[in-house]
């Protein structure tokens, strides 16, 4: 099967290390393309990846938040799921930085 990204290789089967959110889940089998590094993983592997990352704790981490008010300046709040994967504390220092016209990073230093 060629690379529907840069269609210029054929992909390779091999086992492939998924992390997510910086937790390794394991090897899983995938189709490599060996000129982009596209990496393609069938219904059946992802069922699989999904499963290793609701048992590691890390599936649907997203929420949905409203902004507030402080002062002059919005404050975001963040939903206790994501404080908990953290670990956050009141009092922590941040970094928040636009990574594009609709989206924010928080970086906790």
């Amino acid at each position: 099967m060629k690379c529907y990204k840069c269609e210029k290789a054929e992909f390779n089967e091999k086992k492939v290390e998924f992390i997510q959110l910086g937790i390794s889940l394991g090897k899983f089998d995938a189709f490599v393309c060996p000129v982009c590094e596209e990496t393609v993983f069938e219904g059946s592997v992802s069922k699989k990846i999904e499963i290793k990352a609701k048992e590691a704790g890390i599936w649907g981490l997203a929420r949905k938040t409203r902004l507030g008010t402080s002062g002059s300046s919005l404050d975001v709040k963040v939903p206790k799921v994501i404080v908990d994967f953290l670990n956050l504390k009141k009092g922590q220092e941040a970094i928040i930085e636009p990574t594009a016209k609709n989206k924010i990073q928080i970086t906790v230093v």
